[in-house]
């Protein structure tokens, strides 16, 4: 078994880091360079920066805040959130990120995610996938999760599963998969959806929404199948340290970096 990832996520308005329940309801969690520098002292494998309301008018606020944290910390970082071309990705990475997270603008055209994979190489391109539950599934059959844009504002009528292959196929070199159904509601990660998406591509998938105990990350690592596990809330307010969420990991048997 690959050794797992633990990946605190700072979802980030207005240069803040800020957490809510199913993408609503929205709370101050401190400032980004500040948590950075906690989660790389505390042995973070990597961590998430998603900018939730990215618009083009904010991307300089958005590359400060890469190039500060690029500064602070030793471990690899993410960057999403309104970045909608290759020289959007470009002005990212060029800043110190290490990877660049696309969700609506790859929808619109995914070609970008080829593009991109082109220019930077597969392993910089992480393709975001926020999924809704549509129907549980018949008897014998699997449920089906719809994908949403916008910030989980617009459901687009794409299978997550199906979505996730295509992407992978056109140069996504990893999936962020959040359930939108448990975003912040720290009732675990939706198990199912992660079975599925990890069953069908070839690339890590990073489970993410529903994390409220360290048995619920185990459970993502391995009944999941994800290679990574993504938490917000339960680092940022101190519910579980990630020493915590190693050591429980060891007990199981299940190698972490």
């Amino acid at each position: 078994m690959l050794a797992r990832r633990i990946i605190p996520c700072l979802d980030v308005n207005d240069g803040r880091v800020v957490k809510g329940i199913k993408f609503v309801d929205l709370v101050d969690a401190g400032d980004p360079v500040e948590q950075a520098k906690r989660y790389d002292a505390e042995g973070a494998d990597e961590l998430v920066f998603l900018d939730i309301t990215a618009s083009s008018d904010r991307r300089r606020i958005v590359a400060d805040m890469v190039r500060q944290v690029a500064d602070s910390v030793f471990i690899p970082f993410t960057v999403g959130g309104g970045i909608r071309t290759v020289d959007d990705m470009a002005g990212i990475l060029g800043s110190g990120a290490d990877k660049i997270a696309t969700n609506t603008a790859a929808l619109a055209d995914p070609s970008l995610l080829e593009d991109g994979a082109r220019r930077f190489g597969s392993q910089a391109i992480v393709l975001a996938i926020d999924a809704r539950r549509v129907t549980d599934g018949a008897p014998g059959e699997p449920p089906r999760w719809e994908v949403y844009s916008h910030g989980g504002r617009r459901a687009t009528g794409r299978d997550a599963v199906g979505w996730a292959m295509e992407a992978t196929s056109r140069g996504a070199g990893e999936i962020l998969l959040t359930s939108m159904d448990r975003d912040g509601t720290g009732d675990g990660y939706d198990l199912a959806l992660l079975r599925a998406v990890s069953q069908a591509v070839m690339v890590p998938v990073i489970a993410s929404g529903g994390a409220g105990t360290v048995d619920h990350i185990v459970d993502a690592l391995t009944a999941g199948g994800a290679s990574a596990a993504l938490a917000a809330s339960i680092f940022h307010f101190g519910r579980i340290s990630i020493p915590e969420v190693r050591a429980a990991l060891r007990e199981q048997g299940v190698p972490s970096r």
